[in-house]
């Protein structure tokens, strides 16, 4: 079995930052697993790899194809959507893609915590983009990819955020979730939720600067961190803490999107 996470194994880290990790046993990704240490030590000379995305070989190019396929789907007038949270957005390659995917229809949301080199709403380039930080009480790290694909979602985790020295300079490891309840998990306790933070989300605007996010008349002002505090205590499920702030459908959640 293996171990994949977000993060890196740091104990004083740990106490501030919040991750995500995945126990599998599956062999296809144990296997490419085996091929990224076989990579780190030099042992095989030929790598590669069947479900993995790894850099700095593999990972922007596995990323482009993904942002393409987004395109693909919004040209043929297919359901297309994308949205990431990471720490960094700063990749001017990644950052055209973004673009490209914007202008093609495709609805993105970001959840940048850090730096972001991107403009959003600007015309005719990025009017379908978004980007919130939210920054709390813990160091929300993990770094969650999720693809629309025309109904039939993909959600990747990984420890790379969308920078220079993730793609390009090191070796990074990023993993499809496949398990579907998993998969739904992601999507409605992570993404969704942090698109309904109304209490340290800020959005970021065309001029760089950031605005805080208020609760529009009756819906409820949500905090990402707190909620999940709440969740990792099992003291309730989010459909007792939050009964009308997810979809079942696995279609992107809106409410930051209407408000934007």
């Amino acid at each position: 079995y293996a171990h994949l996470g977000t993060g890196n194994y740091n104990h004083v880290t740990a106490q501030l930052y919040t991750d995500l990790g995945l126990i599998t046993a599956r062999q296809d990704i144990t296997a490419d697993v085996a091929q990224v240490f076989n990579l780190l030590t030099a042992y095989s000379p030929e790598i590669s790899f069947s479900k993995l995305l790894v850099a700095p070989a593999f990972l922007m190019k596995g990323t482009i194809q993904l942002i393409e396929r987004e395109i693909e789907h919004a040209d043929a007038g297919r359901p297309a959507a994308i949205m990431a949270k990471m720490n960094g957005l700063v990749d001017p390659k990644i950052i055209q893609m973004l673009y490209r995917a914007s202008q093609a229809g495709v609805q993105i949301d970001l959840i940048v915590r850090g730096i972001c080199c991107l403009r959003p709403g600007l015309p005719d380039v990025s009017d379908n983009i978004r980007v919130y930080s939210i920054i709390g009480r813990f160091l929300e790290h993990s770094r969650v990819f999720y693809f629309a694909n025309d109904g039939d979602m993909e959600i990747w985790a990984g420890s790379a955020d969308w920078m220079n020295r993730n793609l390009r300079g090191r070796v990074e490891v990023v993993f499809p979730i496949e398990d579907a309840n998993l998969k739904e998990r992601l999507l409605h306790e992570l993404l969704e939720l942090a698109l309904a933070d109304r209490l340290k989300a800020r959005q970021l605007r065309q001029d760089g600067t950031y605005t805080r996010l208020t609760p529009a008349n009756n819906e409820p002002v949500i905090s990402l961190h707190e909620v999940l505090m709440r969740l990792a205590q099992n003291e309730e499920s989010l459909q007792e803490i939050l009964p009308a702030s997810t979809s079942s459908n696995g279609e992107p959640h809106q409410t930051a999107v209407a408000q934007a």
